[in-house]
């Protein structure tokens, strides 16, 4: 890892999608590898850092956790510009979080630059037989890259 005090880009990346998904949790694996089954419901945005070497250049990637709950959009919404890169999650046991994927698309697309990177996430593999959506049906709305992760056993498959 690289040093934490040098770093040649700034990368910006939002992770948003409903409450309880597991957006909190997928951030502090990523860059504490921590993870915490008692965390609490973010309230508007949290962010961290990790820096990682891509061709010899020092990237310091910037993590904004958004606030899943409606009474927050107005403000998560704002985090969304300049950012290069989204992460837009769902829960594979909770349907309802897989239906509002479009939702987030539409804000993501309203409120951030139009070249941004998007990865549609499906969390919490771990619980596999209380699954709801199926790997197919992810693949299917995702179209070319869909992460299938459990950030509680660390399985991440990328299809």
């Amino acid at each position: 890892m690289a040093s934490e005090e040098h770093y040649d880009f700034i990368w910006k990346v939002v992770l948003i999608g409903d409450s309880g998904v597991g957006k909190t949790n997928l951030l502090s694996r990523y860059t504490r590898n921590e993870f915490d089954a008692e965390s609490k419901t973010t309230i508007g945005v949290e962010f961290s850092t990790r820096n990682m070497v891509i061709k010899g250049k020092t990237i310091r990637a910037q993590i904004w956790d958004t606030a899943g709950q409606e009474r927050y959009r107005a403000i998560t919404s704002v985090y969304y510009r300049q950012a290069v890169g989204a992460l837009v999650v769902y829960d594979i046991t909770k349907r309802h979080t897989f239906e509002n994927l479009q939702k987030w698309l539409s804000e993501l697309q309203q409120h951030a630059d139009p070249n941004v990177c998007v990865i549609i996430v499906g969390n919490k593999t771990d619980l596999r037989e209380q699954r709801t959506v199926t790997h197919e049906e992810g693949r299917a709305f995702a179209g070319i890259l869909l992460l299938i992760i459990s950030v509680f056993k660390i399985i991440i498959f990328i299809s």
